[in-house]
């Protein structure tokens, strides 16, 4: 049995990269996707982000004051090699939320592009760990992970989503980080100051990366989420439920929001039907934005644009539903936005003209 044990601190930690590492990043995922993190705005959420974001600064200045010889005592010195396991610990905890609550609000059309940057961080966050050594990989970490929690944070606190709330969450990780910064200079100075070029180089690209990203909406609008879209005959909405007629379709079609198709008789209207979620007193206006592909030009041709106010707090999505008379077969999409123009998801379907109405079954919105 002695042989299977770890002999020494370097050998302990051999075993957690190479075994219990990717045993917890994938129960670690499963946790935070089925109990942890259900919704964007729940307290409990937010706490154990806080003590992820806490616990990495924590790690980070502890293992630099130890570095610098700031801090000789024997039990930190003896506790130094597991310190960037720790970081790596708290940043893969970060990173696997975000990952679990960015991917829901994700219009994976639009958004895919930031969604595989907190996926790659995620993953090759157990790669990571002899770069968690190095002062300016963990402050630019640092930074990427407050600024991806401030975008949806800052929106939960003050219930709004704009660019202005966007840039106001900006500012805000950049004023903090800068007062961590400025906390370890005050305990170690000459190494804060061998580094701040770089630490200010790394901040400024993260901050212009995030910026590019969501001026061309490839950060999803947390905290709002698409929960449910369709495209269907009809819609009516009786006492508290949408009753919706739709065409049969095949059980794993259910979670397609691609490629649908719907056959549309002379003089029918086709609705499309969205359940979006928003935190709770959260208040905003959604956008119904229906496009028709242009075989001619090959491009999307904005047809109309139906706006209804929503208000936050209902776990399956405040619902609404806008439909259009005159509908000429082909493709046609509609994008699910915020006012200010973020996409929060996207409806794609081909009409198809039939000469009387298909079969329909009744469902339940």
């Amino acid at each position: 049995m002695r042989k299977y044990l770890p002999k020494n601190t370097e050998e302990l930690l051999h075993l957690y990269e190479r075994y219990l590492s990717p045993l917890a990043l994938i129960s670690g995922f499963v946790i935070d996707n089925f109990i942890l993190f259900k919704r964007v705005d729940a307290w409990t959420s937010h706490l154990l982000l806080f003590f992820y974001l806490a616990l990495s600064a924590t790690g980070i200045a502890l293992l630099n004051l130890i570095q610098t010889g700031r801090i000789r005592h024997a039990f930190w010195l003896k506790a130094a090699p597991f310190l960037p396991v720790v970081a790596q610990f708290s940043f893969g905890g970060l990173f696997s939320a975000y990952v679990i609550l960015y991917s829901r609000s994700a219009a994976f059309a639009i958004s895919w592009i930031f969604v595989v940057i907190l996926a790659a961080l995620l993953l090759g966050n157990e790669r990571f760990t002899r770069f968690y050594s190095r002062f300016t990989f963990q402050v630019g970490i640092l930074f990427t992970a407050l600024f991806s929690f401030l975008i949806f944070y800052v929106p939960v606190i003050l219930v709004r989503i704009d660019a202005g709330i966007f840039l106001l969450s900006g500012a805000l990780a950049i004023v903090l980080m800068a007062i961590f910064i400025r906390g370890l200079y005050f305990l170690m100075p000459q190494h804060v100051l061998a580094h701040r070029t770089q630490i200010a180089r790394n901040i400024a690209a993260i901050f212009v990366i995030f910026n590019v990203l969501y001026f061309t909406n490839a950060i999803p609008p947390l905290p709002l989420s698409l929960k449910e879209a369709g495209v269907y005959h009809k819609i009516e909405k009786v006492g508290d439920k949408y009753l919706l007629e739709a065409e049969p379709s095949r059980w794993y079609e259910a979670y397609l929001r691609y490629n649908t198709k719907i056959h549309k008789a002379p003089g029918e209207s086709v609705f499309v039907y969205s359940a979006v979620f928003a935190p709770t007193r959260f208040s905003t206006t959604i956008l119904h934005e229906w496009e028709y592909y242009d075989e001619k030009t090959e491009h999307w041709v904005r047809s109309a644009t139906f706006g209804f106010p929503i208000t936050g707090g209902r776990d399956g999505g405040y619902r609404g539903f806008t439909l259009k008379e005159s509908v000429e077969e082909g493709k046609w999409r509609v994008n699910v936005k915020t006012g200010d123009g973020k996409i929060i998801g996207r409806i794609s379907f081909t009409v198809v003209e039939v000469p009387e109405p298909v079969p329909t079954i009744e469902l339940t919105g």
